[in-house]
């Protein structure tokens, strides 16, 4: 069982940034970000695989990034240029396929809280 912890959550105005952070337990080869909005389904925000390989959501290109440090078991998402649109608790996942389609992961943190004002 592969345990996973996400920090780095909070409120800030349209145009700022955040950077959350997620560490495991154990290694796996991809890791992820996920949102999920109020009355939305949970999508998938950007992967990343061992060899550092990324995929992201049209959403996010350009202003998101993702990356991983796979000695200390952490993976990073950077967020710049935030938007309204973006409010959602985001979670880290963790599995065996880089994919944006959540149903691919097997392990998941328990969410953080991002808000973004207008």
């Amino acid at each position: 069982q592969v345990q996973l912890v996400e920090s780095g959550g909070g409120s800030v105005q349209a145009g700022g940034s955040l950077r959350l952070s997620c560490v495991e337990s154990a290694y796996t080869y991809n890791m992820g970000w996920f949102r999920q909005a109020p009355g939305k389904e949970r999508e998938g925000v950007a992967v990343i695989d061992s060899g550092d390989r990324t995929t992201y959501a049209d959403s996010v290109k350009g202003r998101f990034t993702i990356s991983r440090d796979i000695i200390k078991n952490t993976v990073w998402l950077q967020m710049n240029d935030l938007k309204p649109e973006d409010s959602a608790i985001y979670y880290c996942a963790a599995g065996t396929v880089r994919t944006l389609d959540s149903r691919r992961f097997e392990y998941w943190g328990s969410g953080t809280q991002v808000t973004v004002a207008s």
